[in-house]
């Protein structure tokens, strides 16, 4: 049995989210500091490895029609940058609403702005992860 990685992937902050072992149950995993694709790909690499990953999905931030905005652009140049260079296949996830989502969930759960940015990008990860779990593709 393996695990997923999601990743919510920002300028500033990474947010990661990983899968138990039946792909059943995403749980927001850690935020990171944007340090560089370098410094990405060792952590990812590290998690395949510790965490037993199987398969990892990038956040794709589409826009509300489904199209490709700029931000979409960036996030492609990512996964082209990762695809040859982690040890898992990597697949683009749509994460529309994710970020805002997760932002309502945790407000929801008493959270207060301040203290929700701290977890808002693995929380909005562990969505992405949802999705994913939730759809056929995971069958």
């Amino acid at each position: 049995m393996y695990r997923i990685l999601a990743i919510d992937y920002g300028e500033k902050n990474i947010g990661l989210a990983i899968s138990d072992p039946l792909r059943m149950i995403p749980k927001p995993y850690k935020t990171l500091k944007n340090e560089g694709l370098d410094s990405l790909t060792n952590e990812i690499n590290n998690l395949i490895v510790c965490e037993n990953i199987g398969k990892v999905l990038l956040g794709l931030p589409l826009s509300v029609a489904g199209l490709d905005t700029q931000k979409t652009a960036e996030i492609r140049e990512v996964f082209s940058y990762l695809q040859n260079r982690i040890e898992a296949p990597l697949l683009l996830w749509d994460e529309r609403y994710s970020t805002s989502d997760a932002k309502n969930i945790l407000i929801s759960k008493g959270m207060t702005l301040k203290n929700s940015k701290k977890v808002i990008d693995q929380t909005a990860a562990a969505l992405i992860l949802r999705s994913y779990l939730e759809s056929n593709d995971n069958a």
